[in-house]
């Protein structure tokens, strides 16, 4: 049956295992992200983390978590917070508390007031 599709069908045959082969990839993705970030919600912030890692963790937008690190939340900024500390001078607790501070307000303000 194969054999005779592949003879007679031999675009048809390649185009469908094309499209299992997408279908199995992303699905795997999709199913491992979903894995990953089930696990990893409300991480405590840490000085490896980035900025959208963060948002991600604690579900609020980014552009809060930009803004409290001093960054332009258009510039897709991906160093972790160490190194931003580390190139301002400042203490990495210091940049740390003023993100958790950020999270716990647009997470207050997302909830209407209620933590």
């Amino acid at each position: 049956m194969l054999g005779r599709l592949w003879v007679t069908n031999r675009l048809l045959v390649i185009a469908f295992a094309v499209a299992v082969a997408l279908t199995l990839f992303f699905g795997a993705r999709t199913a491992t992200r979903y894995v990953y970030w089930t696990a990893h919600r409300e991480e405590p912030v840490q000085s490896w983390m980035t900025i959208g890692y963060i948002a991600k963790s604690w579900s609020v937008e980014r552009n809060a978590v930009f803004e409290a690190a001093g960054i332009d939340p258009l510039s897709r900024d991906r160093r972790t917070l160490a190194r931003i500390a580390r190139e301002r001078g400042e203490s990495v607790d210091d940049l740390i508390a003023r993100i958790e501070r950020a999270v716990a307000d647009a997470r207050a303000q997302a909830n209407g007031g209620r933590q």
